[in-house]
C-alpha cells in the first residue's frame, strides 16, 4: 500500500509519525508525501486549540475528496478526546487514541480486511505504561532529530485538555533512549532534540527506577539531568536540546546543574502562559512571576545570549488589563528570542472552562495582537544584543534559501550566511551581524 501521513502540533507527534512511518515501511508498505494519492492517509492530531480540531476535520475531508476510495486513519490528541466527532465523520474509517500509535499498521489491515469501522481509545485511567515503539533511526529531516523520553502530564494546567488526551507520566526505558542517541548520531544526525509531553517529569511517577552508577549517586543525578549526563558522555559530532522545560516542575537550582553540560545547548523554551502572579494561581500553574525570573536570571549569568523562548496566552478568564500589562511587561523584561502568542481557546472538560470573568472574543483579539507587537520586538531587541556583543555562535547549517546557507545556533537564532553547499549538515563558527528576516544574517569565520 501506499501511506501518507500528516501531523500537526507539537515536536511528540512529530517523533510519532516518523515511528509509525518505520512501522509501515518495515512491513513492505511505501510512504508518499501527504499531497500524493495513496490507499491510506493517517493523521496525527493535536486538540490543544478548538482551531486544532478545526484544522483537523478540513484536512480529513481534503484528502478524502483526493483519493475517495483512500482508508482514513485518525488518531493523536483530538481521537482520544473528541472520537465521537471523527466517527460521526463519514470520511473517518479508523480513529485511535494516543495510546493506539503503535497499533495502526494492524488496525489498518484488519479494516482492509473487513472493512468495519474501528474505534480504539484507553482512558486517563488506563494509559499508564510507556509504550515501546522501537528504536528510530531516520528523521524527515537530515540534521536535527527528535528523541522521545517521556510521555503524559499530571500538572492539569486549568486551561489544557493534554493529560487528558495523553495520560498518566510514565517514562522510557534510559538504556533504550541513549541506544536510540547513540543509533541516530552514528545515522549522521547533529543535533538531538529530547521532547516529551512534559520532559521536566522524566523520571518522576511513582515506581520509576534506574540503575544509578556510584558516581551519579555520589553527584546527586535526578530526573532529566539522568539522560543529559548519559548522552552528553557518548561520541560522536552532535549537540543536545530540550525542547522544553516546564517551570511547574523545576526551579533556578535545578536549571543551574543543567549549565554543565557541555553539548547541551544554551536554549529553553521556558512556557510562562502569563505574567501575572493573579493568573498564573488561577492557571493552576505552581510557580509565581519571580520564581519564574529566578530561573532566567541563572540563564542569563551563564550567557548573556542564551536563547529563551516561551508561550503566553492571552485572555484567560479573569484576565485584566493590569494582569495582561504584567504579561507584556514579562515580556520586555526577559527580553524572550521568540514568544509564541495564543487567544485563550475555553476547551470544556478543563476547569478554565467553567470559570467566571471569560474574556470577549474582540478583547482577545486586540490583545493578542499587542502581544505578538510586543514579543516582536522583543526579539528584535535580542537580536540587537547579539549583534552589540559580536557573538560568535556554532551554527547547523540545515539548508539553503535564496542563495545564502541557513541553520539554527546553539541558542535557537535562525542564521543566514554566505557559503558553499558543502557546509550543510556541519557546525560553523557565525559572528552575528544584523537582524535579517525571521532570524540573523551571520559570516563565517573562516569563509
Amino acid at each position: 500500500m501506499k501511506i501518507a501521513f500528516h501531523t500537526l502540533g507539537c515536536k511528540v507527534n512529530q517523533y510519532e509519525t516518523e515511528s509509525m512511518k518505520e512501522q509501515f515501511a518495515a512491513a513492505g508498505h511505501e510512504i508518499v508525501g501527504e499531497e500524493d494519492p495513496a490507499d491510506v492517509y493517517i493523521i496525527n492530531t493535536c486538540t490543544v486549540t478548538n482551531l486544532a480540531d478545526r484544522k483537523s476535520r478540513q484536512y480529513i475531508r481534503r484528502m478524502k475528496k483526493q483519493s475517495p476510495q483512500a482508508i482514513m486513519a485518525v488518531t493523536g490528541c483530538y481521537a482520544q478526546v473528541k472520537p465521537e466527532e471523527l466517527t460521526a465523520m463519514e470520511e473517518v474509517d479508523i480513529v485511535a487514541g494516543t495510546g493506539e500509535k503503535n497499533h495502526l499498521l494492524s488496525y489498518v489491515e484488519q479494516f482492509r480486511a473487513d472493512r468495519h469501522a474501528q474505534l480504539h481509545i484507553r482512558s486517563y485511567d488506563e494509559l499508564t505504561e510507556y509504550t515501546d515503539r522501537g528504536i528510530i533511526t531516520s528523521m524527515e529531516s537530515r540534521t536535527r532529530a527528535y528523541l522521545k523520553i517521556q510521555e503524559g502530564c499530571n500538572r492539569f494546567c486549568a486551561y489544557c485538555l493534554i493529560p487528558f488526551a495523553r495520560g498518566q507520566v510514565r517514562s522510557r526505558d534510559p538504556e533504550e533512549i541513549v541506544e536510540e542517541a547513540r543509533a541516530l548520531v552514528a545515522s549522521g544526525f547533529k543535533e538531538l532534540i529530547l521532547t516529551g509531553i512534559n520532559t521536566a517529569l522524566y523520571g518522576t511517577e511513582d515506581g520509576f527506577r534506574w540503575p544509578l552508577t556510584e558516581e551519579e549517586k555520589a553527584d546527586g543525578v535526578s530526573g532529566i539531568e539522568i539522560i543529559i549526563r548519559r548522552i552528553d558522555s557518548l561520541p560522536g559530532d552532535f549537540r543536545i536540546r530540550l525542547s522544553s522545560l516546564e517551570p511547574t516542575v523545576v526551579n533556578a537550582d535545578y536549571v543551574k546543574r543543567l549549565l554543565q553540560y557541555k553539548r547541551l545547548c544554551p536554549h529553553l523554551h521556558l512556557s510562562i502562559q502569563s505574567g501575572s502572579d493573579h493568573i498564573l494561581k488561577a492557571m493552576n500553574r505552581h510557580y509565581s512571576r519571580q520564581e519564574y525570573l529566578d530561573i532566567v536570571r541563572v540563564l542569563k549569568e551563564h550567557d548573556p545570549g542564551y536563547g529563551i523562548t516561551t508561550d503566553i496566552i492571552a485572555g484567560f478568564p479573569g484576565e485584566t488589563e493590569e494582569d495582561f500589562q504584567d504579561s507584556l511587561d514579562m515580556i520586555r523584561t526577559v527580553e524572550f528570542c521568540k514568544v509564541h502568542g495564543f487567544r485563550y481557546s475555553r476547551r470544556p472538560g478543563t476547569a478554565a472552562a467553567a470559570l467566571t470573568g471569560q474574556v470577549g472574543g474582540e478583547e482577545k483579539n486586540q490583545r493578542i495582537q499587542r502581544l505578538l507587537a510586543e514579543g516582536k520586538n522583543a526579539e528584535s531587541m535580542y537580536f540587537a544584543g547579539c549583534a552589540g556583543r559580536q557573538e560568535v555562535r556554532t551554527v547547523l547549517f540545515e539548508e539553503v534559501e535564496e542563495g545564502l546557507l541557513t541553520g539554527y545556533s546553539e541558542n535557537y537564532i535562525k542564521v543566514y550566511a554566505a557559503g558553499g553547499e558543502e557546509l550543510l549538515n556541519s557546525f560553523q563558527k557565525v559572528t552575528l551581524l544584523e537582524e535579517y528576516k525571521d532570524g540573523m544574517k551571520g559570516e563565517l569565520i573562516n569563509g
